[in-house]
């Protein structure tokens, strides 16, 4: 068996050019627009909280960015904890909540369906993330038909 004559990495090297940025750092012309869509399971995956990241990005390069949760993406706003809410009960329980929080008041608007809160996922409007506004679901369209006709850049999250 060949031997290993490398030594481990260590704490501190870097592995990648992390420094190098290949295109422009490209930000907002006044008024542009962002909305991205998560319809995606709280925990089943790492796409809701890389994409609220991506949306925090986008608010900070200038877009008036909004979030819609709707189907299974309101299970990303709703309050959790354990043993009480806003307990974090593993590191990152309120990873959702905390992205959210400051995507918030960073100006950021997030829309949650009603529909689905209910119907769906059997929560009511009080146990959104403070700061979400619940609309009706007829509104789920409307909203993206809305960001369209801006032209604004629309990310949608899906996970099936």
């Amino acid at each position: 068996m060949p031997a290993v004559t490398r030594p481990a990495h260590a704490t501190g090297e870097y592995l990648v050019d992390y420094e190098e940025k290949v295109f422009e750092d490209v930000k907002a012309a006044p008024g542009e627009k962002a909305l991205v869509t998560f319809h995606t399971v709280a925990f089943e995956g790492s796409i809701g909280l890389v994409n609220l990241l991506q949306a925090t990005r986008l608010q900070r390069k200038g877009y008036e960015t909004t979030i819609l949760l709707y189907g299974p993406g309101v299970t990303l706003g709703v309050q959790r904890g354990f043993p009480t809410l806003g307990d974090e009960a593993f590191a990152g329980h309120q990873n959702y909540a905390k992205q959210l929080t400051r995507f918030i008041q960073e100006g950021g608007k997030v829309y949650a369906c009603r529909f689905a809160l209910q119907a769906l996922y059997g929560h009511g409007e009080g146990a959104l993330v403070e700061g979400i506004r619940p609309i009706h679901p007829l509104d789920v369209l409307d909203l993206m038909l809305l960001h369209r006709k801006a032209g604004a850049v629309i990310l949608d999250t899906w996970t099936l």
